[in-house]
């Protein structure tokens, strides 16, 4: 027999030492040209090529074993030395799901090739991690497999962040359409009978307004502004089930940190239902909603709208002035028929100026204005601007105030708007006042009873402002007008009630309802106290709260306060 070709032959050289050859379970042959084997030269041959290794061939001994391959864990590149890394405040951490392990591994070798920091696993020194395709929900629930214990700090951002910074050279800012949110009634824990659970920096969306953070940077204007037409719409109708819907709608959409795009975006938002999607899918498909083109065409919703605007004038006389056949105010004012509140008449005495927008430097004169007045009375008064100016809007449709003393008796609360009034008066600044007197009794115990308005002491007025009071610089007019008629709250609580007022007065029409939601039964009477269901000529509607009453047994009617601006109803 001859050796088969499958038979590796020894060097003349010597072998490779330490290699044994692998055992050939085929019969050997004869090699073309090579001389006959005897039977004991194969049995020899046997025995050395199980029992010793056989003199190899350097150039084939590297054939003797297939090639492993080398293990390498995706992602894992060299690790940034400290002379590369150009941002050291950011540390990050590229997230693989839903990813795959070759783009991680590129864009983790491409971001430190631009000076960031990136770390192959998840360790305590990680400050932004990166995610793809990934909801806020889905990394809150690989974070919580991960075991972490304190990521109060860590940001979740999409991928898309990280490439407009590896483009820039630089970190850009984060903004919403780069942070992945999570719902509020996301479980915080994987394990319900867990009593610690991870306090995680994500953006969470709370269905009750008052626990929404929501900025001045409404990333979804073309949506909200539609749905707050079609709820000011159900609002003159009288249709409260619409108007919450689409407030709430409008509510939920200011507050999110990014703008919606497509469909896909308003997964896992609370608060919008289909019809609300309906709407949002057509003005992403067609750019507007034919409901709000035809709301804005209809001539009731016109008349109501321009009724509504005059001061003193709410639903029920916009409704007796529609059905009369009026049509625009200057018909209003001209019918000699109509008898008007003092109210009203100066809101059309007044109309140009109370119509126009109040600017955050009118408010600031009249904050100046205030003070002055107050404090020639109570010196150690607190005296704090209130409302959509509180809250940080440019321009607002009045100015609120709410006073309070810790030294001041409960005489001088009952005296001192009074005074100030009086002191306007003499002055020639008081175009129009409106005392509601205090019904506040402190030994009154907390009631899950909500009255119709807080129980303290209120001054709605119509202030003459200045105009050099605003603009130092600008010249008196000598001929004309120099002055601008503004709307002014002024509200006297006692001091121990301050603190929840100032929460009332300070939320806005549709937060401060949810209020009540929130807090326990204990605490409902002083929130009442504070609460003040403010509204252009209107209330927040009663049925606002009705799906979501924590309080089992209350009236979703009286869960707000209603303050029906109209004197006439």
């Amino acid at each position: 027999m001859a050796l088969s070709r499958k038979l590796w032959r020894g060097s003349a050289h010597g072998g490779l030492p330490g290699l044994r050859a692998r055992v050939v379970t085929s019969k050997p042959s004869l090699q073309e040209g090579a001389a006959p084997l005897t039977s004991g030269d194969t049995a020899g041959w046997h025995s050395q090529s199980q029992l010793q290794p056989l003199p190899m061939d350097p150039l084939q001994a590297v054939r003797l074993e297939p090639r492993k391959k080398r293990s390498r864990q995706m992602g894992a590149s060299r690790t940034s030395l400290p002379q590369d890394v150009k941002f050291r405040d950011l540390v990050l951490f590229i997230l693989e799901k839903k990813m795959g392990t070759t783009r991680r591994a590129f864009l983790m070798e491409l971001a430190r090739r631009k000076g960031f920091r990136v770390e192959n696993e998840l360790s305590d020194s990680v400050t932004h991690i990166v995610a793809e395709n990934n909801s806020g929900s889905d990394v809150l629930e690989w974070l919580q497999v991960q075991k972490v214990k304190d990521s109060s700090q860590l940001e979740l951002l999409d991928v898309s962040w990280l490439i407009e910074c590896m483009g820039a050279g630089r970190p850009v800012e984060m903004t919403g359409k780069h942070q992945l949110v999570v719902r509020q009634d996301y479980p915080a824990s994987p394990n319900p009978g867990s009593q610690e659970a991870p306090a995680l920096a994500v953006h969470r969306i709370s269905e009750y307004a008052c626990k929404r953070r929501t900025t001045l940077n409404n990333c979804n204007r073309i949506f909200t502004d539609a749905f707050e037409i079609l709820a000011e719409n159900s609002e003159f109708r009288e249709n409260e089930d619409s108007y919450v819907t689409f407030i709430r709608a409008a509510s939920v959409l200011k507050s999110l940190p990014f703008p919606i795009v497509s469909m896909k975006d308003t997964e896992g938002i609370p608060c919008l239902g289909d019809k609300v999607k309906g709407i949002i899918e057509e003005i992403i498909e067609e750019g507007e909603s034919s409901e709000v083109k035809a709301v804005l065409n209809d001539e009731r919703y016109q008349c109501f709208k321009l009724f509504t605007a005059v001061f003193g004038v709410g639903l029920k006389t916009s409704e007796k002035w529609f059905r009369m056949g009026f049509r625009t105010l200057s018909k209003i004012r001209e019918d000699k028929s109509l008898k008007f509140t003092r109210m009203q008449q100066a809101g059309f005495r007044y109309y140009e100026d109370l119509v126009s927008c109040v600017t955050r430097a009118e408010a600031e004169a009249v904050d100046v204005l205030v003070k002055e007045a107050v404090r020639a009375y109570l010196p150690g008064a607190f005296i704090t601007m209130t409302g959509g100016f509180r809250r940080g809007k440019k321009i607002g449709h009045d100015v609120d105030f709410l006073i309070t003393s810790p030294e001041s008796t409960e005489e001088d609360e009952q005296q001192l708007l009074h005074k100030v009034v009086n002191l306007w008066e003499k002055k020639g600044l008081l175009l129009y006042h409106d005392f509601m007197e205090s019904t506040f009794e402190k030994l009154k115990q907390p009631s899950r009873k909500v009255d119709a308005l807080d129980h303290f002491q209120k001054c709605f007025l119509i202030l003459k402002l200045p105009h050099e009071r605003v603009d130092s610089d600008r010249p008196s007019q000598q001929e004309g007008k120099n002055w601008k008629a503004i709307r002014v709250d002024l509200v006297m609580c006692p001091y121990e009630c301050h603190a929840f007022a100032l929460l009332g007065w300070t939320g806005s029409r549709v937060s401060a309802p949810w209020m009540f939601a929130c807090c326990s039964p204990k605490d409902m009477g002083r929130v009442c106290l504070a609460q003040a269901g403010r509204g252009r000529g209107g209330a927040v509607p009663g049925n606002l709260l009705r799906s979501h009453d924590p309080v089992r047994g209350m009236n979703p009617q009286q869960s707000f306060p209603v303050w029906r601006l109209d004197q006439q109803q």
